[in-house]
């Protein structure tokens, strides 16, 4: 194949880059500003992190890590999400906070800056939907396509590709070659991946309790409320199967009656809610395990973002703290996403080159 090498800005712990290199790609560098991912991104990955936030790498920089015999050049990324999507809209009007105020908004822009300057022959980004409807999205694809890449962006459901969660993400490739366009997917409703196949044969573990064949195969533990609650709740349920004493107060109240989907359990027989940095929280939303009285482990998250049931996150004998390694692995880019990513990119270079 053509020599392609690409390099992944926001790289995190490797998820996408995970996928690009089961697509049969090749990813010669990482970059993020969390030095935490770096253990496991190139344990996994064989491939080096840079330690380094995008606004602070120049082309040069990029240009370097790239091989000399590079026929085609790949620049990849996620940006934080965090500025775009509807949680934090509120909360930034909750804490008073503006998009001129909130620093991640300009990433995108630096992303924008290092495509014009480093001219990679694809480009491809993933976030969250809400991104589609920001004008700094649409200042970002005018800039692609003033110098002359062929630019395509859709919202995909992971479930559509095999991923066993539902998760919907703006997925954007663009390229200088020619029309570029995301695979058509790969599943649909009848053979969506489920939670069951996805983490039904993990060995069963209590509340608090860690496995002694896989450290990160641990759950939180539970106070005596949150047993009683959890014990109460139905597959698929709300906290309205629960006694009344139960409840929350603020579901009680009219403002909090819709928030229907915290304290709940998953389904074994269908895919699994979005998985987000807390999912190892039996409150923050439907991350009670289907059939056991505890919230989702380390691992079960992982499984769900379609993780390679190996993949290392901490090095051995190192203390593994809860919410450390659930935002590495609810920030990732789901690793089969990352292949759909790799697919679509390998086929158009394919079809270009014939």
């Amino acid at each position: 194949m053509t020599k392609t090498h690409i390099i992944d800005l926001f790289c995190g712990v490797g998820g996408l880059t995970r996928g690009l290199i089961n697509s049969g790609l090749n990813v010669v560098a990482g970059i993020d500003v969390d030095g935490n991912c770096k253990y496991a991104y190139e344990e996994n990955n064989n491939t080096i992190f840079i330690e380094n936030g995008i606004e602070s790498i120049s082309a040069e920089q990029l240009n370097r890590l790239y091989p000399e015999d590079t026929e085609i050049k790949v620049l990849v990324g996620c940006a934080p999400c965090q500025p775009f999507s509807t949680h934090t809209n509120k909360y930034r009007k909750d804490r008073e906070i503006t998009e001129e105020t909130d620093p991640k908004w300009f990433l995108l822009h630096h992303f924008k800056r290092l495509i014009v300057e480093t001219s990679p022959h694809i480009v491809s980004m993933e976030n969250v939907p809400e991104l589609c409807k920001k004008e700094i999205f649409h200042d970002f694809v005018r800039s692609l396509e003033e110098h002359g890449y062929s630019v395509s962006y859709e919202v995909v459901n992971c479930v559509d590709y095999g991923i066993p969660q539902n998760r919907r993400r703006l997925v954007l490739l663009a390229s200088i070659l020619g029309d570029i366009r995301i695979i058509p997917s790969t599943h649909n409703k009848g053979d969506y991946r489920t939670v069951e196949q996805t983490i039904g044969d993990l060995e069963k573990l209590s509340a608090g309790a860690t496995s002694v064949n896989d450290p990160l195969h641990m759950s939180a533990n539970l106070s005596v409320t949150n047993l009683k609650r959890i014990r109460q709740s139905k597959p698929g349920g709300t906290w309205h199967d629960w006694d009344k004493s139960l409840v929350n107060k603020c579901h009680k109240k009219e403002t909090g009656s819709t928030y229907s989907a915290v304290y709940g359990r998953m389904e074994m027989e269908k895919p699994s809610p979005t998985i987000t940095t807390q999912f190892y929280v039996y409150g923050t939303g439907r991350f009670g395990h289907p059939n056991q009285d505890r919230a989702l482990s380390l691992r079960e998250g992982a499984l769900l973002q379609t993780f390679p049931a190996n993949y290392s996150f901490v090095k051995n004998n190192e203390d593994i703290l809860f919410s450390k390694v659930a935002m590495m692995i609810g920030n990732a880019v789901p690793v089969r996403l990352g292949e759909v990513i790799g697919d679509s990119i390998r086929l158009h270079i394919e079809e270009v080159k014939q």
